[in-house]
């Protein structure tokens, strides 16, 4: 199965909430229509040609109407499409519609307004709108879609950052077993020395991609684990170093001061390390996620994003506001547990997902 197909088929919750939006912002003008004609006087009404209710004697034999074709039918757009027109009312529901998505106002303001250039006035369908829209979220995430940088810099180091719960563990798992498979020599530091089911998850991954996972006692110091890792991955060559990272938000002093400290350590080894510094999100934390971006951007200076948890959420638009507010390189999505439920970010591929149509 593609990713694409694995990212249309989970993020369901995102695609169908936006998807149904629009159709029923396009149904609201077919069901005005039916009620302004239903509140004309009886004469006025008898006037208006009516479908359902063909001429006494015998009718010609109708001809059948084309067939939708594939798109067509995957899309539920048959041969007579509803529309209506796009006037401020419709601009407003679409903002609306698109804020509920989690693409945050000033996104989703900026969004609608692209989309209703060169369409006020005219009748639009649900299909031409959401076709608009993925290319306008696609327009929006392609400068930040960037793979993770390698370097030829032995060992590179990789710095996960992000709070407890967002997938952090299970990313640096994933990107271990990942880089493994593609022949690069990985070490994992888990530096997250409060959590020991941080420490055990990172330890399952280790086994499963043959990847060493360096450990300390519960509670040790953080930057000496990663001053160690850092010595044996320097020793052994390895072309990557994945250090683990606590995650507790509720005293910013601590985590910072933390941080700053593994960074001072494992710059006496490289003094340009770490090379990345990756920040975890969890999507169903929506506009959640925004607050987090610009937390660890004061903690740690964040190169790069991965979104997890892709496929629990309805709220997937707020990637959209994360690349519009911030451009930081969005590297991998993940939309599930399996290792193969990572995957590069492609942002045709999320805007179609994201939208709920086909490439």
């Amino acid at each position: 199965m593609s990713f694409f197909k694995k990212l249309r088929d989970k993020m369901f919750r995102s695609s169908d909430k936006i998807s149904e939006g629009l159709e029923a912002l396009v149904a609201e003008d077919a069901v005005a229509d039916k009620v302004a004609k239903a509140a004309l006087p009886e004469q006025a009404r008898a006037a208006i040609p009516s479908v359902s209710a063909p001429a006494a004697g015998p009718q010609p034999p109708k001809p059948h109407a084309p067939k939708p074709g594939i798109l067509g039918r995957f899309m539920g757009q048959g041969p007579a499409e509803a529309k209506r027109e796009f006037d401020d009312a419709m601009l407003e529901s679409l903002e609306e519609l698109l804020i509920e998505a989690d693409m945050g106002v000033e996104t989703a303001l900026r969004v609608t307004a692209n989309i209703a250039e060169g369409r006020m006035g005219r009748r639009v369908s649900a299909t031409e709108i959401k076709q608009a829209l993925a290319a306008e979220v696609a327009r929006i995430l392609e400068p930040v879609a960037r793979p993770m940088p390698l370097y030829a810099k032995r060992p590179q180091v990789v710095l996960v950052v992000g709070v407890n719960g967002s997938g952090k563990t299970t990313t640096i798992g994933k990107l271990a077993s990942q880089f493994k498979a593609a022949g690069k020599s990985v070490v994992i530091a888990a530096g997250d020395t409060f959590r020991a089911a941080a420490v055990e998850q990172l330890q399952v991954w280790g086994q499963r991609a043959g990847v060493p996972v360096l450990t300390a006692p519960e509670g040790s110091d953080p930057a000496s684990l990663a001053f160690d890792a850092m010595t044996k991955a320097q020793e052994s060559g390895a072309d990557l170093l994945l250090i683990d990272t606590a995650g507790r938000l509720q005293n910013r002093a601590d985590l910072m001061e933390e941080l700053t400290k593994i960074v001072r350590v494992i710059r006496k080894k490289d003094p340009e390390a770490p090379h990345n510094t990756l920040l975890v999100l969890d999507a169903t934390t929506g506009q959640n996620a925004v607050n987090q971006v610009e937390i660890f951007r004061n903690l740690a200076n964040v190169s790069g994003l991965v979104m997890t948890k892709l496929d629990g959420t309805a709220k997937g638009g707020v990637l959209v506001a994360l690349a519009d507010k911030f451009g930081l390189p969005i590297h991998a999505i993940g939309v599930g547990e399996q290792i193969d439920d990572l995957a590069a970010f492609d942002p045709e591929d999320f805007a179609a997902a994201l939208v709920g149509v086909d490439k």
